[in-house]
């Protein structure tokens, strides 16, 4: 038997897509430091609600679920928020 894990799903899924747009023509002014990054994502799963799951299967589950257009429509937008506050704020030089 594995050992049991616990993942928030949202949790990843914001991290993979801020690494994305971060990286895309349309973002490339604002920083995309580690530093940034995580700022970034913080600040847009403090508006999102969690996915906990602790099994694998049950996180292929919930990925399912969190890719339907209206998970992903609310994920984006609160990602796009987030990018423009921090780099608003982002208090080092690049």
């Amino acid at each position: 038997m594995s050992k049991p894990i616990l993942i928030n799903v949202t949790e990843e899924m914001v991290q993979g897509l801020v690494r994305f747009l971060l990286h895309s023509p349309d973002y490339q002014t604002f920083c995309d430091c580690e530093s940034c990054q995580m700022t970034i994502c913080a600040y847009a799963l403090n508006q999102l609600p969690t996915y906990y799951v602790s099994t694998n299967d049950d996180r292929e589950e919930a990925y399912i679920t969190l890719k339907t257009p209206h998970h992903l429509e609310l994920i984006n937008k609160k990602i796009i928020i987030a990018i423009h506050t921090v780099g608003k704020n982002a208090n080092h030089k690049n």
